[in-house]
């Protein structure tokens, strides 16, 4: 039996791909999540882990701040969050601030970026490609704009990322609005950009068909096209996680 982390044929002889194990969490609260990678992160660094490993979850609202992110980019005041009981997290992924919610689909990769032999550079064209192929299958036409970082439908965003490096091991990683609500998007300058318009799946099927009336994405197809399209652009056989994770 082949381990996680070691490599398997493909049923074309001579050739090898890695294996990640893939963890499809289902809704879960952001901060659980983000404990989660830290501590996936130390156990990946440490050969723990011994496989590079994704996570893929949806979370009930938040707003995050990156790095660079600041209150300034709150366009409405901290007490009507507070109200809404929408929490705001700083944490150390790059960018400035975003929403998460159910409808957004987000994949964390905790990737040895060295061992994976992929530049900071790459591995980010990487995620957007994942993104990019996954809403190409409902017949959204995303691609990259040099504004910043993420896929984008036209001039609306469709997707976002931002990502953090310990010890080379990549955690973070890509958001890809599905059918999340757009409205606390209005809340926010998102990405830090002023004027910009976000868009999900749903909108742009509906739009692109004419109406509301067109059948959109559930959630588990998406999971399962995310879950493909991350198969073929990093070259990988995804796992299901059977039982705790290691490093937990």
């Amino acid at each position: 039996m082949i381990e996680p982390g070691q490599t398997c044929r493909k049923e074309e002889p001579g050739f090898f791909v890695r294996r990640w194990i893939c963890a499809d969490l289902g809704l879960l609260d952001y901060r659980e999540a983000h404990e989660l990678q830290i501590r996936l992160v130390a156990a990946r660094a440490a050969g723990v882990l011994a496989s590079d490993i994704v996570l893929l979850v949806e979370h009930m609202p938040v707003f995050t701040l990156g790095r660079r992110g600041g209150l300034q980019n709150l366009i409405v005041p901290e007490h009507f969050l507070k109200e809404a009981q929408i929490p705001v997290v700083h944490v150390e992924r790059g960018g400035d601030i975003t929403y998460h919610g159910p409808g957004q689909l987000l994949g964390y990769p905790i990737l040895d970026l060295r061992a994976a032999k992929l530049t900071v550079t790459s591995y980010v064209e990487r995620l957007e490609e994942v993104m990019i192929r996954a809403a190409a299958c409902w017949g959204v036409r995303a691609a990259r704009n040099a504004r910043n970082h993420g896929i984008w439908a036209g001039e609306r965003k469709l997707g976002s990322l931002g990502i953090a490096i310990r010890r080379g091991i990549a955690f973070h990683g890509f958001a890809l609005n599905v059918n999340v609500s757009l409205e606390p998007f209005g809340w926010i300058n998102p990405c830090g950009m002023q004027g910009v318009e976000m868009t999900s799946i749903e909108r742009e099927v509906a739009a692109s068909a004419g109406g509301p009336g067109c059948r959109t994405p559930t959630m588990q197809e998406i999971r399962e096209q995310m879950k493909s399209s991350i198969e073929e652009v990093f070259d990988v056989k995804l796992e299901a996680a059977v039982g705790p994770l290691r490093g937990k």
